[in-house]
C-alpha cells in the first residue's frame, strides 16, 4: 500500500494526503493556501488533483480533521469533480456545507462522525480521536489499513484547560501506542518552538485586561474560523457590558453557523447589525472582524485605509489583532497596523501583548505525542521544510532512528510492505490556482507574465506598415505602462520610437512582411535597448497594423 502527501509539506496550507491500498483510496483533508507575493491576481492555491484523477474510480471517501481553510478549503473544488462521502465532526461539516452552498455544489454526501467513534468503509477502519486546536471539533485520525495502524494528528496542541469541550484524549492515544502504530503523520507547524504552547485561556485574560483599560470602541480581528477566540471576545463583552457587532463576510457566516450549531454562546440581545454601528456609543461596543492577516480586501484593511462603509477608526478606538501572521503575510499585517496607528488607534498585537496563542504543538507536546504513540515510522507533516526538519530532530532526541523518519516533499510516495516502509517514485504534485473563480495551472506562462508585468512594467508598440512592401508608414507609437514616468524618462520614449523605426526600416529592406517575424525583431531590439539604458526588461507588446 501507498501513502502520498499531495499538499502541506514544505509549505503552510493546502494539506491533503492520499492513502491507497488494494481495496481503494481515501483522502485525509483537502485544504487551500493563500497566494504569495509572486502570484499577482491569484485568489487561492489548491493541491494538484492529478493523482486523484488517475485513480478516481478507487476514491472511497474523504476524512476531515477540522474546519480550517488549510484543511477544508479545497473541498468545493474537489467535489465538483469527484463523488465520494465526506466524513467530519459536526462543526467541520457545518462550515463545509456553507462553502458548498456558496459554490453551488449540490447533493454532496456529508457524513457526521463524533470524536471517539469508529466506522469502516472501503476496506479501511477509521477512528476519530479528540484533540485540542483553535477550533471545536478537531480530531486526529487513526486508520487501520492492510499494512498496519496509521495515525494522522491533524492540527493539535495539548491544552488541559480548554475553552470548550474535552481536553485531548491522551488515554486513547496511549492505547493506540500499545496496539502498535506503524506510522505517525504529525503536525510540524510549531516544531521550532521549545516547551509547551500556552492555553487559550491566556488570551481571555489579556482580552479582559484590554476591555478594562479601553474606554472607547474595541475592534478585534481574528480568523473567522477561530471559534474559541471569538467566544473569548464574547465573554469579555459580557463581563464589560458591551454589545457585539460582526463585520467581514466570512466572520458573519462562521459566527452564524457556530451559533446555530451550539458552538458559540452569543445571545441575540448582544448582537448589533453592522449597519447600526454608528448608533451605538463607542464605550458600549466591540466589533469582531476579519483581516488579521492583512488581506487587502478584508474588513480590517478597509478600516485601516478609511474605506470601510460603516466603521471609521480614530484616536478613541483600540484594535486587537488576535492572530500571528501566516508566513508570507507579514508585510500585509505590518501595513495594516501602521495604517491603524496613523489614524490614531491604539493597537494591541503579538508579541507586545499575549493576544494570540498558537493552536499547534510545540516541542514538548510533540515529544509527549511521540512517546504515547511510539510509532515505528514518523512522517513530519503540515509545515515548511524547516518545520519538518525540526520535528525530525525532536524525534531523534527521543531515540527514533533517522532511517525511520521520512522528511518528504509533496508528491513523494511511501510504500509499506509488511512492517517496512520505503520511498518510491514521486507522483504529480504541483499546484493549481483559483483565478477569478476558475482553476488554472501555474506551470504555464501566465504567472511568469504577471510577475514580469508587476516587476518590470510594459511597453506597447503600435506600428503601421505597408501591406505590400512592409515599409513603415508614419512614426510608430510607443506607450509605457508601469515602467517609467514619461516626464522623467529623459527622452526614453522618443529613443524607443527611433529604435523601432530603425528595426522596421531594416526589415523592409529585406522585404519581411510576416507579422510574427516583425514582432520578434521589434521585441528583440527594443528589449536590448531598454536593458542597456535602464537595466530593466519590461514586457514588450508589438501591435502591427497593415495599411
Amino acid at each position: 500500500m501507498h501513502v502520498v502527501p499531495l499538499g502541506g509539506l514544505g509549505e503552510i496550507g493546502k494539506n491533503m494526503t492520499a492513502v491507497h491500498q488494494r481495496s481503494g483510496m481515501l483522502v485525509v483533508d483537502a485544504g487551500m493556501a493563500f497566494p504569495d507575493e509572486e502570484m499577482p491576481g491569484i485568489d487561492l492555491v489548491l493541491p494538484d488533483f492529478t493523482y486523484l484523477r488517475e485513480h478516481a474510480d478507487r476514491l472511497r471517501g474523504i476524512l476531515l480533521t477540522h474546519g480550517h481553510e488549510d484543511h477544508v478549503g479545497a473541498i468545493p473544488y474537489l467535489l465538483r469533480e469527484f463523488r465520494a462521502p465526506v466524513y467530519g465532526t459536526r462543526l467541520t461539516l457545518g462550515l463545509v456545507e456553507s462553502k458548498l452552498q456558496e459554490f453551488g455544489v449540490k447533493n454532496a454526501d456529508l457524513r457526521e462522525v463524533s470524536a471517539g467513534e469508529k466506522f469502516s468503509f472501503g476496506g479501511f477502519n477509521v477512528e476519530f480521536i479528540n484533540v485540542n486546536h483553535s477550533i471545536p471539533g478537531a480530531v486526529a485520525v487513526a486508520l487501520r489499513t492492510s499494512a498496519g495502524l496509521f495515525v494522522f494528528s491533524g492540527d493539535y496542541k495539548v491544552d488541559l484547560t480548554t475553552i470548550e469541550g474535552e481536553p485531548i484524549d491522551l488515554g486513547r492515544l496511549a492505547a493506540l501506542g500499545e496496539e502498535g502504530v506503524l506510522a505517525y503523520f504529525g503536525d510540524s507547524t510549531n516544531s521550532e518552538r521549545p516547551g509547551y504552547v500556552p492555553s487559550e485561556r491566556v488570551v481571555g485574560e489579556t482580552l479582559n485586561e484590554v476591555f478594562r483599560s479601553v474606554e472607547g470602541r474595541i475592534i478585534v480581528a481574528s480568523f473567522a474560523s477561530h471559534i474559541h477566540r471569538i467566544q473569548q471576545v464574547v465573554e469579555a463583552a459580557k463581563q464589560h457590558d458591551r454589545l457585539v457587532a460582526v463585520t467581514g463576510r466570512s466572520m458573519v457566516r462562521n459566527v452564524q453557523i457556530a451559533r446555530e450549531l451550539g458552538y458559540l454562546d452569543l445571545p441575540d440581545a448582544m448582537m448589533v447589525d453592522q449597519r447600526d454601528i454608528r448608533r451605538i456609543p463607542d464605550q458600549d461596543l466591540v466589533v469582531l472582524t476579519t483581516g488579521s492577516q492583512g488581506e487587502p480586501l478584508a474588513a480590517l484593511s478597509r478600516i485601516a485605509s478609511g474605506t470601510h462603509r460603516t466603521i471609521e477608526v480614530g484616536p478613541d478606538d483600540a484594535v486587537v489583532v488576535a492572530a500571528h501572521p501566516i508566513p508570507g503575510n507579514e508585510r500585509g499585517v505590518s501595513r495594516t497596523i501602521n495604517n491603524l496607528m496613523r489614524r490614531g488607534a491604539q493597537v494591541f498585537y503579538s508579541p507586545l501583548k499575549p493576544v494570540h496563542v498558537s493552536g499547534h504543538a510545540a516541542q514538548e507536546e510533540q515529544k509527549l505525542m511521540l512517546s504515547l504513540l511510539k510509532p515505528r515510522y514518523l512522517v513530519p507533516m503540515h509545515g515548511e521544510f524547516r518545520h519538518l526538519m525540526h520535528h525530525a530532530f525532536t524525534a531523534r532526541s527521543l531515540g527514533i532512528p533517522e532511517e525511520r523518519i521520512f522528511v518528504l516533499e509533496n508528491g513523494a510516495r511511501l510504500e509499506f510492505r509488511g512492517r517496512e516502509a520505503r520511498r518510491i517514485e514521486n507522483v504529480p504534485s504541483g499546484m493549481f490556482v483559483v483565478d477569478g473563480g476558475g482553476l488554472a495551472d501555474t506551470s504555464g506562462a501566465v504567472m511568469r507574465e504577471r510577475q514580469q508585468l508587476a516587476e518590470e512594467g510594459m511597453f506597447i508598440v503600435v506600428a503601421r506598415i505597408d501591406s505590400q512592401s512592409g515599409a513603415l508608414v508614419g512614426e510608430p507609437d510607443v506607450i509605457s505602462r508601469g515602467f517609467v514616468d514619461p516626464q522623467a524618462a529623459n527622452g526614453l520614449v522618443e529613443a524607443s520610437i527611433e529604435v523601432v523605426s530603425r528595426t522596421l526600416r531594416r526589415t523592409a529592406s529585406r522585404n519581411i512582411t510576416d507579422w510574427g517575424q516583425l514582432k520578434n525583431e521589434i521585441r528583440r531590439d527594443l528589449t536590448s535597448f531598454l536593458a542597456e539604458r535602464t537595466n530593466k526588461r519590461p514586457m514588450i507588446l508589438p501591435l502591427i497594423v497593415e495599411v
